[in-house]
């Protein structure tokens, strides 16, 4: 039987809000002469499961290439500037690897920047796989970018057990919609969960996969 467990990355393995917020509120200045949106305000707006980002963030009602643009290519760079592992994070991979526990990663980030925080945090090396939003047509709640993993692994629901370990209602959702099991990280992001299953430390995830 093979264990799989998904993670979600930012509000789940990595507090990643204040170059987020940096960055963000670099477009807004820089390309519409905005205030600057606090950290709270920008993770709130993040983890809603129904919004528009581009008029909460830069009151436009589509993604303008121009901010899309100016936003990658500043958070290329900031993105590594501030990130760090939640506490007992690092721990819990090393446990969970070290226990033959397959592990990958599924973001609504893009891909390249995933890997590029997770290289510089130096966890990188513990995933098979790593799954921006741009490997796939539809991010989270869909269950596509999951399933893409899943299939990845020869993943077969009546031998094999999976999970997925997120911090919003997105996470929980594309894991419904996988058909496997889903876990609530309430250190991160989101520190009230309404999913049935909610850890509040990293170790408790040792527990639930049996490890």
């Amino acid at each position: 039987m093979k264990k799989i467990v998904i993670f979600d990355m930012d509000g789940t393995l990595i507090d990643s809000k204040k170059d987020i917020t940096i960055s963000i509120n670099y477009v807004r200045k820089t390309n519409h002469n905005l205030p600057p949106l606090s950290e709270a305000f920008i993770v709130e707006a993040i983890n809603k499961e129904v919004r528009n980002l581009p008029k909460l963030f830069y009151n436009t009602e589509t993604y303008e290439d121009r901010d899309r643009k100016l936003f990658e290519r500043h958070y290329k760079e900031q993105c590594i500037e501030n990130p760090y592992l939640y506490d007992g994070v690092r721990e819990l991979l090393l446990t969970l690897k070290k226990n033959g526990v397959h592990m990958s990663v599924a973001t609504n980030a893009p891909t390249l920047f995933a890997r590029t925080m997770l290289e510089h945090l130096e966890v990188a090396q513990l995933f098979d796989y790593i799954v921006g939003a741009d490997k796939v047509e539809h991010s989270k709640p869909d269950p596509e970018m999951l399933l893409y993993i899943l299939n990845s692994y020869g993943y077969d629901a009546k031998k094999d057990r999976a999970c997925m370990v997120g911090d919003n209602s997105k996470d929980m959702k594309s894991a419904q919609n996988a058909g496997i099991e889903a876990i609530f990280a309430a250190w991160g992001f989101s520190a009230h969960g309404e999913h049935h299953l909610v850890v509040k430390n990293p170790k408790e995830i040792l527990g639930v996969c049996d490890v």
